[in-house]
């Protein structure tokens, strides 16, 4: 593909931002990619395995120029570095960022972007349990979703070149509205990943199970629930934080859905959770036909 940004700065050098420089120089989307990130040990490693072309000192370096910067830090974090960069963004210049909450973003970013500068929230429907400038692959957002979040009166060739940055990036892409945004994420990834970790929690607490036989008996079930609860514990603490409405929504709606199914067990009505069950596999089939997983066995997983 052409070249869609001259220089493209990735504020935070993780996951997500390796993966989006690899994805870039892949297709050869960039100019020049510039980084920073606040530790000094990333900004070494980055530099070493010369994940991006140019591993700034300080995040007003590395956006000067840039005609798109992309906020990949943590989102509770993402206001301070927008207060940070602002005075040094070229005028014409997008902000973008790829945070999993939307509305406090936009909340917290909007009021430091310059008149001038487009500021067009996304993000991608794309990870994994890892972390670090060592954990990004190019490959990471090929068939995944992007979601693209404008804000009011965003300009509409902006938005069009971001779209187009994905799209080359391997992603497919949607636009939606933040509040809309905040409520599926909810119930899509956040809502589960909250289970995730009490599940993993629970586990931990029984005095009954000895740590060794949680390790050495996972079955497939709680073995997901750990690869889960692995992920970040800055990055999901501010998630939580930062989409609380919409969680405590579908975690209300969890805790009906809960207690109906301990019902319906306690006084043995199969009926109810056959139809149930039956009910939610169809969801795992849609999933698989929508092309977003694998029905391999075991998710693919080598056998040893």
């Amino acid at each position: 593909m052409a070249q869609i940004y001259d220089r493209v700065a990735l504020i935070g050098l993780g996951l997500i931002a390796g993966s989006m420089a690899l994805a870039m120089r892949r297709s050869g989307l960039a100019g020049e990619i510039t980084g920073y990130a606040r530790s000094a040990e990333t900004r070494k490693v980055a530099a070493e395995i010369g994940l991006v072309d140019r591993v700034c000192d300080s995040a007003a370096e590395a956006v000067k120029g840039a005609d798109l910067v992309v906020l990949c830090v943590p989102v509770g974090a993402m206001g301070n570095v927008a207060a940070e960069i602002g005075p040094y963004l070229q005028t014409g210049a997008t902000v973008s960022d790829v945070g999993s909450v939307k509305r406090a973003v936009i909340d917290a970013v909007g009021p430091h972007i310059p008149d001038g500068v487009h500021f067009i929230p996304a993000h991608p429907l794309a990870g994994t349990e890892k972390s670090g400038p060592t954990s990004g692959f190019a490959e990471l957002f090929d068939g995944r979703w992007c979601l693209i979040v404008p804000v009011e009166g965003a300009d509409v060739a902006a938005i069009q070149r971001l779209r187009d940055l994905w799209v080359g990036m391997g992603a497919q892409v949607d636009e939606m509205e933040a509040d809309h945004h905040d409520l599926v994420l909810a119930v899509t990834s956040h809502a589960p990943h909250l289970i995730a970790y009490t599940m993993v929690g629970v586990a931990d607490d029984l005095s009954r199970v000895t740590d060794t036989e949680v390790v050495n008996y996972s079955a497939a079930g709680f073995r997901d629930f750990t690869r889960i609860a692995a992920s970040d514990p800055t990055m999901w603490r501010d998630v939580f934080l930062n989409n609380k409405d919409a969680t405590l929504e579908i975690l209300g709606r969890f805790t009906e859905e809960l207690f109906a199914l301990q019902r319906a067990i306690r006084t043995g009505d199969g009926d109810h959770l056959f139809d149930y069950f039956t009910r939610t596999r169809a969801i795992r089939r849609g999933i698989i036909e929508a092309g977003q997983d694998t029905d391999v066995a075991d998710f693919g997983r080598v056998k040893k």
